[in-house]
């Protein structure tokens, strides 16, 4: 990066300085995030790491160790799929639907970020979650810690406690659907420091919905509800699996977000 050099003098950089770097390096936004860094920085030093790792191509929110997500400030490790803005709309949706559940469970949770929403949210619900790749559960297990909730490892259901069978108030599941064909298509930030397990949906983007769904009914409460998110193109039949699995199923959108939930419940 060309003003690496000034980035590294012991003087404090100044906001102008970082964002001056950080527009060089194409960052879009980068007043906010300059903004951001100083504030989350400890020292100039720091600052000016987080900056070259910024413009190296690193995810905002793995530079900073955080994202913000439905008002809760979500840890997010290197290598763990970053919560989007948009999946806000999905916890809308589940508090919307179910806002006095007991039990939550955030299937494919990455960071956690959706159970700790719920948790925030639900005062006193029990909540697990559960996701296949390791940094991903010690990642949730962080963000969980302070709702009592629990961060499981393991294939989908395969990961929870078998307790939890028949009890679930909401299930939320914000599965990989990007179909594997397309994966060359995303974002480097998403491509390069994101893991695959995360974003790759099968064939039609899919794959992993259908066995969610399969599986939902053995876990649910009666009345309980699945949620998704899901492409607009994917949506209808995304709702089709739903309802074959037995699930009352409905779409949800917002416009503003780009957001398509599919929600299912349990009759």
């Amino acid at each position: 990066m060309s003003s690496s050099g000034s980035l590294s003098s012991s003087s404090p950089p100044s906001q102008a300085t970082l964002v001056s770097a950080l527009r060089a390096a194409g960052c879009v936004f980068a007043e906010d995030e300059a903004e951001l860094i100083l504030a989350t920085a400890g020292t100039p030093e720091e600052a000016a790491s987080m900056v070259e790792r910024r413009a190296a191509g690193l995810p905002l929110e793995h530079v900073l160790g955080w994202a913000e997500f439905h008002g809760v400030r979500v840890a997010v490790e290197p290598g763990v799929f970053v919560p989007r803005r948009r999946t806000e709309f999905l916890v809308d949706q589940a508090l919307a639907q179910a806002p006095r559940a007991g039990v939550v469970v955030d299937l494919c949770c990455g960071s956690g970020a959706l159970g700790a929403a719920l948790a925030a949210a639900l005062d006193g619900a029990e909540v697990h979650a559960a996701d296949i790749d390791p940094a991903a559960v010690r990642c949730a297990s962080r963000n969980l810690a302070a709702f009592d909730g629990r961060a499981h490892q393991g294939d989908l259901y395969d990961a929870l406690p078998a307790a939890l069978r028949g009890r679930v108030g909401i299930l939320t599941a914000n599965v990989p659907y990007v179909p594997t064909a397309e994966l060359p298509l995303l974002p480097a930030e998403a491509r390069d420091h994101e893991p695959r397990v995360a974003l790759d949906g099968g064939a039609d983007g899919l794959d992993v919905l259908r066995r969610v769904a399969a599986g939902a009914p053995e876990w649910l409460a009666p009345g309980g509800c699945l949620l998704t998110e899901t492409s607009e193109r994917q949506a209808a039949a995304a709702a089709r699996i739903f309802t074959d699995a037995g699930l009352t199923a409905r779409l949800a959108v917002s416009e503003e977000l780009s957001a398509h939930v599919v929600i299912g419940v349990l009759p």
